[in-house]
């Protein structure tokens, strides 16, 4: 890939121009060499979009369920982005679903913008560039970004570090709702969607949640309680709700610096896991190595043990020049 002009795309991408918007996302996934400097250049236009991650076991409507939000937002004159996390292709690495085909009556508003990514393995719903795809659609004026996660119900967990407000989405008469105690997919929702509302078992399913987040409360005066919105995603009901309920939980979050330490704490995950895989690298660097050799060889002889080797690798990595 050429060098890009990262100045110039950052100032197209503010503008909203969706080739630079694409362009800047793919730098990210690429994890191109340029990626330093382009978070550089976004940093300063950045926090101002509330980030709404979905997740839920496949079949809910995931997928249906963002694209009634995304007209529902649109409704109400805001620009959408849409991170839509798709299971890796194991030859490619790309994504083999196409949220972007089945949202298809978005794709020619200048005011969405939708992007398919690739987990590429990662574990937990969601790809390890998508916080900085986030970033780039934040800074590229998006007003609401909708993350909708690989559906791998139960170990998708780690949306809750990533967004702002977390919704988990369930439809009556899969199990959901014992799937969901039993994973602490409960600990993570800030708004419960039974989607699929039409269908028998509805009335079932919400009682059940409200019962589940119920048992053991310990919530404060003045504490969130996630509420269980109804919906039918396919035919646009309900997705007013969901909207009152996402816009309850983002002033209540404000209101009580709630967001702003959500965001620190994001902050803080995402430099650590830059860092981290910085010095994983250097120690991948190492391998063939005649330091990691001689320790390798010291502790399979019993002179050293693996803790104190470690040790001693990790001070020669973080005393080596950048």
């Amino acid at each position: 890939m050429a060098t890009a002009d990262v100045p110039e795309l950052v100032a197209a991408a503010r503008q909203g121009r969706p080739r630079a918007v694409a362009r800047l996302i793919s730098l990210v996934e690429g994890a191109s060499p340029q990626l330093r400097e382009v978070m550089a250049a976004l940093a300063p236009h950045t926090g101002n979009a509330h980030v709404i991650g979905l997740t839920g076991s496949p079949g809910v409507g995931k997928s249906t369920s963002t694209s009634a939000l995304v007209t529902a937002y649109r409704r109400a004159g805001k620009r959408v982005g849409v991170l839509a996390v798709d299971p890796s292709s194991p030859f490619s690495g790309g994504a083999l679903l196409g949220d972007r085909v089945r949202m298809g009556e978005h794709a020619s508003d200048p005011g969405v913008y939708i992007r398919s990514m690739a987990t590429r393995g990662h574990l937990g719903g969601l790809s390890w560039a998508a916080p900085q795809a986030v970033r780039v659609l934040d800074a590229a004026g998006c007003d609401v970004v909708l993350v909708e996660t690989v559906g791998v119900g139960q170990s998708e967990v780690e949306i809750a570090s990533q967004a702002d407000t977390s919704v988990v989405l369930l439809a009556p008469g899969m199990g959901d709702g014992i799937q969901a105690a039993k994973a602490g997919i409960l600990e993570i929702g800030d708004v419960f969607v039974v989607n699929k509302a039409d269908r028998d078992g509805a009335d079932a399913t919400v009682r059940e949640l409200n019962h589940m987040l119920g048992l053991g409360e310990a919530r404060a005066p003045g504490d969130w309680r996630p509420p269980v919105v109804r919906s039918v995603a396919a035919r646009g009901e309900g997705v007013e709700d969901v909207v009152e309920a996402l816009g309850k939980h983002l002033a209540w979050m404000e209101e009580r610096g709630v967001l702003a330490e959500r965001r620190r704490k994001r902050a803080a995950h995402e430099v650590e896991t830059i860092a981290v895989t910085a010095l994983r690298e250097r120690i991948g660097d190492l391998r063939g190595d005649r330091r990691l050799d001689a320790l390798a060889g010291r502790v399979a002889a019993g002179e050293l043990d693996p803790y104190a080797a470690a040790d001693e690798l990790v001070a020669g990595v973080t005393d080596a020049p950048g």
